[in-house]
């Protein structure tokens, strides 16, 4: 996994910053009640999403937690007095203090998202809605000739995917009440930054240096393939 603290400084920069984060937080308000009044931003980053959603919705009140201290820093500095340093697995609110919880690219970096789930029911109250991002490996999967090359390697298990943190949600009383897509700009992948990849092991490991090799020589290695599509889920607590 990477380093957050580390990635902090340059993190906005190379996940499409400002586009992919107005879309993101156009998809996410799309999902939260508009008479919802406390809103908390799980693995809010560097705030860039959260400080979006403060902004659109001067009624909601936003916190956004991170576990990572580079990124809180940054976060306090678009929403000063509102970000905290938290576990998700851990969050140190009581039970039934929001409306609405929130977790963007989250559950895929999990090797068990049930902890996290479980914490976003618990601090939501009677009716209030849980938003997360889900299948999002699988949306790079854009038949692109870097899918076609790769496609034997992908693992088999997400921890995000859908049937998955659905049943995750129906554990704790979270029933799934909508979908909304929004566009991962600037995330479309080239030949050269996934061949990278392969060789740190964080993508398609099985593959090997033979498989970077492969998919660096793709025409156009520095040319990026089509933006994916996220998606996001809500889930209404009973």
């Amino acid at each position: 996994m990477l380093d957050y603290d580390k990635e902090a400084d340059r993190y906005d920069a190379t996940r499409g910053g400002e586009p992919r984060a107005a879309s993101a937080a156009a998809a996410l308000l799309a999902l939260v009640p508009e008479d919802a009044r406390d809103l908390l931003d799980v693995a809010c980053g560097t705030g860039i999403v959260t400080s979006r959603l403060a902004a659109a919705r001067p009624g909601l009140r936003v916190t956004g937690a991170d576990a990572a201290r580079g990124m809180t820093l940054r976060a306090a500095e678009r929403l000063p007095g509102a970000v905290v340093r938290a576990d998700a697995r851990r969050l140190p609110f009581p039970a039934g203090s929001f409306d609405a919880v929130c977790a963007v690219w989250l559950l895929h970096l999990l090797d068990d998202a049930r902890p996290v789930v479980a914490e976003a029911a618990r601090v939501l109250r009677p009716g209030g809605v849980f938003v997360t991002t889900v299948d999002k490996d699988a949306a790079h999967h854009v038949g692109s000739d870097i899918d076609e090359l790769t496609a034997h390697c992908r693992a088999a298990h997400a921890e995000d995917g859908t049937e998955r943190v659905t049943a995750y949600a129906a554990e704790h009383g979270l029933d799934p009440s909508g979908t909304a897509l929004f566009r991962g700009h600037g995330q479309g992948r080239t030949p050269r930054r996934v061949a990278q990849y392969i060789r740190g092991g964080r993508l398609y490991a099985a593959g090997g240096p033979r498989l970077a090799e492969r998919v660096e020589t793709l025409p156009g290695p520095d040319v990026p393939r089509r933006e994916p599509d996220f998606t996001l889920r809500a889930f209404r607590r009973r």
